[in-house]
């Protein structure tokens, strides 16, 4: 019994750093967060009590909920690309397909990639100047001049597509666990009664992927609402606010992005901001549960 308790012991040693990171890192800062939001505080000098104040600016701050509306239309744009796309190649990719494994990592790759590099790699494919993107149209004769892709009729379409090529290897790796997971016998008995390929796809592959999908799609749901950090390198928020998402305004009031930011530091009212993002998303996801309930039974 001793020496049960002795190894128990031991084995505990281990957690020890982890336990510290999560205190120092995440619970110790949400603690935080959820004082100051009833404070008046700049990060410097006293904090002032102001009750509530700053729940009553946050109802009637239109930046704040434009960029709510911003990151309704980035997470939509994103879920509606990359989980079809990612199932697809999760498909290909799980028949015997010669050059299978090399491709997997080809598609994955973007995973590992900082996504502060891709985001400058893709602002100078989409530089309206001497971006890749207009100088192959141009050549091509699909456009007669250069288009303004990080310009404010399509700086939300260019932040999607480089949201979607950084994702899609990721989610398609999870759908690619969940097709591997499903007996072959089912195929083969559908095969010998007749079953296409079609067929088989819609009354074997959904149903039995549903509870894996699930959890794919509560993932990029998350994901999508909470994805700031290619957009603060590409477009900032701009122009003129069109791609400001709810995680950039809150990273501004917290940290502002450059000296010519028009969002000062205010740490209290970032705060609050913070609690409202993260109570969004929470009912968002929960809504979302809810509906996909069904989804984690496997007829």
């Amino acid at each position: 019994m001793s020496f049960k308790w002795k190894r128990l012991g031991e084995n505990s040693l281990f957690l020890i750093p982890s336990i510290i990171l999560t205190v120092a890192l995440g619970i110790y800062p949400l603690f935080w967060m959820l004082r100051y939001m009833f404070y008046d505080y700049a990060g410097y000098g006293d904090a002032l009590f102001v009750g509530l104040d700053n729940f009553r600016r946050l109802m009637r701050d239109g930046l704040f909920w434009e960029s709510v509306g911003n990151t309704f239309i980035f997470a939509g744009g994103k879920l509606l690309l990359t989980l079809p796309l990612s199932l697809l190649l999760a498909v290909m990719l799980n028949g015997r397909l010669r050059g299978g494994n090399l491709l997997r990592g080809i598609y994955f790759m973007p995973t590992v990639i900082s996504t502060a590099v891709i985001s400058v790699v893709f602002y100078n494919i989409f530089n309206s100047y001497n971006g890749m993107v207009n100088t192959v149209l141009m050549k091509l004769h699909l456009v007669s001049q250069p288009v303004d892709w990080l310009g404010p009729k399509h700086a939300m379409l260019t932040v999607i597509l480089v949201a979607v090529w950084g994702a899609v290897g990721n989610y398609m790796l999870l759908f690619l666990a969940g097709l591997q997971s499903i007996p072959q016998d089912l195929y083969e008995s559908a095969a010998i009664d007749g079953a296409n390929a079609g067929r088989r796809f819609w009354n074997i592959t959904l149903p039995m992927l549903a509870p894996v999908a699930q959890m794919v799609i509560m993932l990029a749901i998350i994901a999508s609402l909470k994805g700031y950090e290619s957009i603060m390198v590409i477009t900032e928020g701009g122009p003129i606010g069109k791609t400001e998402v709810m995680y950039l305004y809150l990273y501004k009031l917290l940290f502002p992005v450059s000296t010519g930011s028009p969002v000062a530091q205010q740490l209290g009212y970032g705060s609050a901001v913070g609690f409202a993002s993260a109570v969004i998303v929470g009912a968002i996801t929960g809504l979302y549960f809810f509906l996909s309930r069904k989804m984690n039974k496997v007829y």
